[in-house]
């Protein structure tokens, strides 16, 4: 039966991608298990598109990563967020892939690494950029062990294919990469929204859900709309593999009038620079109010996505009086299983038009222009083009809290925002940051950059800011040995870090005064260092550690350990 399926599946995918000029059998499987996806290439992540493939690993680290193709290792990183351990593997062909999340490099990047982590004397190691071969690969080596670093990510391999030299991403399922996939997208919400002043939907001119009824296993309904004017919709929808529970991205989103295609866009490739576009394409209010992403059909102002083709008007519907309309939004997988939902639209002009009142507040933002506001001991400054429209900003300083709009608008670009501390001692100043308090259970430090009575942050995100105070320097815990102890036995020291308030800076271990390096996980707070990195000369030996927080407290350790050579 899975033959079956898998045939299925590749006769569906050339039928559908036949046109598309990329390589099918020239890379093979990044891990040595079968192929399950958690993500899809595309997927609707926090202001970017997701992009590559993230595969299981059995929800453990350590399966062997293998390089799928001839090539060299042409970039290597080390960091606690992001993509952590990574590796990019240039190929012959003019494509690099890319493979993330690692627990370990192999022996031969780890040696590599190393070297240039003791030289910068620093566990995060920036972009390591090689020459070509320096460190060549064989399709099917062991290039790494898969992990969950860069952040709190569970367990799994991200997984790229980039041309090269444009570094745009493509979409891996195009290389021949097989997956099992019979399940058509569902389709869990439709919302409509009027696109102007004079448009109206259901006598209302604000946007509003649409109820859906199930007709079958592939196709929706929703019950006949009265509208008038300009309208779009936005859909709710995601997809699921045979092996897999997760709620993954579509690959297409169509929709057509009357029959006719007037919008339509694909996950086949995007380049990182238009990622941040992700929100004009979804409706962000509504994701930011109520955590759920709805798609719109059609394209508004600023939108520089390249994703979208066959727009008429840009996706947006003119609907007439006394005429009918047969809206249909289709969402397609990549294996071209399909969804379909149908909207009838009657044009209905309507006197009674339930409307929200305008906003107006003293703080209109008009995005072409340089925009700054001050109130009280607080300063927001905005560049051009930082928002997609103009709009009414609220903005009120409460119990020493600066409220700077709701977080429901998408930027464009950072905006600066300055606190005046000059009613601050300098004492008090020292141990003072900003800090974003939309989640007021856990208040997040802001990169809080200090010019005497000034103190300033640049941010893409709107809402609830405050100077917090930290007065307490980090926490530090051995785990696994205690002064004056013999550990001669022992591989690694491992030592728990923490810090309530500011959260971790910086740290510095040393044996006998030499750096050591101390791997960083930041999921367990831990440090760890291994004493296969150079050899001890004596018994005795001294280990110190210093961690400062993000306002300079700092705390330390000293440990005395006696250890064979």
């Amino acid at each position: 039966m899975k033959k079956i399926l898998s045939v299925l599946l590749v006769i569906s995918q050339l039928s559908l991608f036949a046109q598309k000029n990329y390589p099918k059998d020239y890379f093979g499987k990044p891990l040595a298990v079968p192929i399950i996806l958690s993500g899809t290439f595309g997927e609707l992540r926090n202001n970017h598109f997701h992009a590559g493939l993230d595969i299981k690993t059995q929800q453990r680290d350590g399966l062997d990563v293998l390089a799928t193709a001839d090539g060299f290792v042409s970039r290597i990183r080390v960091a606690l967020w992001g993509y952590g351990n990574v590796i990019y593997v240039n190929h012959p062909n003019g494509y690099t892939t890319v493979y993330a999340h690692l627990s370990k490099f192999n022996d031969t990047i780890s040696k590599y690494v190393r070297k240039i982590q003791y030289e910068k004397e620093s566990f995060e190691t920036g972009n390591i950029f090689l020459k070509a071969g320096e460190i060549p690969v064989k399709k099917g080596d062991i290039i790494a062990l898969s992990g969950s670093t860069g952040g709190y990510v569970p367990p799994h391999l991200h997984y790229e294919i980039r041309d090269t030299k444009s570094e745009n991403i493509i979409n891996p399922l195009f290389f021949g990469l097989e997956i099992t996939d019979t399940k058509s997208p569902s389709i869990n919400a439709i919302i409509s929204y009027p696109i102007d002043e004079t448009s109206r939907i259901n006598n209302s001119n604000s946007k509003s859900i649409l109820a859906i009824t199930k007709v079958d296993e592939n196709n929706y309904k929703t019950s006949t709309v009265a509208a008038y004017g300009k309208i779009g919709f936005g859909i709710g929808v995601y997809d699921q593999f045979n092996d897999g529970y997760n709620k993954n991205g579509i690959f297409s989103l169509e929709m057509t009038v009357n029959g006719s295609r007037v919008y339509y866009h694909d996950l086949e490739t995007f380049t990182f620079a238009e990622s941040k576009y992700i929100n004009l394409l979804i409706d962000y209010p509504y994701y930011q109010d109520f955590d759920k992403r709805f798609q719109k059909t059609y394209k508004v102002e600023g939108n520089k996505l390249t994703i979208y083709q066959d727009l008429i008007d840009k996706g947006i519907i003119e609907v007439k009086n006394g005429l009918n309309y047969s809206v249909k939004i289709i969402a397609k997988d990549y294996a071209g299983n399909t969804a379909t939902l149908t909207i009838p639209v009657s044009g209905k002009e309507s006197n009674a038009i339930f409307s929200k009142p305008k906003d107006s507040t003293n703080y209109k933002i008009d995005r072409k222009k340089f925009n700054k506001f001050t109130k009280e001991n607080v300063t927001i400054a905005f560049p051009k083009n930082t928002f997609y429209e103009d709009f009414y900003m609220d903005f009120k300083i409460k119990d020493k809290v600066a409220s700077i709009h709701k977080p429901t608008l998408p930027l464009d670009k950072n905006f600066t925002l300055i606190f005046n501390v000059s009613s601050y001692s300098a004492d008090e100043r020292k141990q003072l940051y900003i800090a974003n308090i939309n989640n007021k259970r856990y208040p997040r430090y802001q990169n809080t950059r200090k010019r005497d009575t000034i103190f300033y942050t640049t941010t893409k995100t709107l809402g609830e800011y405050t100077l917090k105070t930290d007065n307490k320097p980090p926490k530090i815990y051995v785990l696994d040995f205690g002064n004056e102890q013999w550990i001669t036995n022992y591989t690694t020291i491992t030592v728990k870090i923490d810090d309530e308030d500011s959260g971790i800076k910086d740290y510095r271990a040393t044996i006998n005064d030499e750096w050591i390096l101390m791997e960083y996980n930041l999921k367990k707070k831990q440090l760890t260092y291994n004493f296969s990195d150079k050899k001890l000369v004596g018994n005795k030996h001294i280990f110190k550690l210093v961690v400062s927080d993000n306002v300079d407290n700092t705390n330390f350790i000293e440990r005395t350990f006696y250890r064979k050579p």
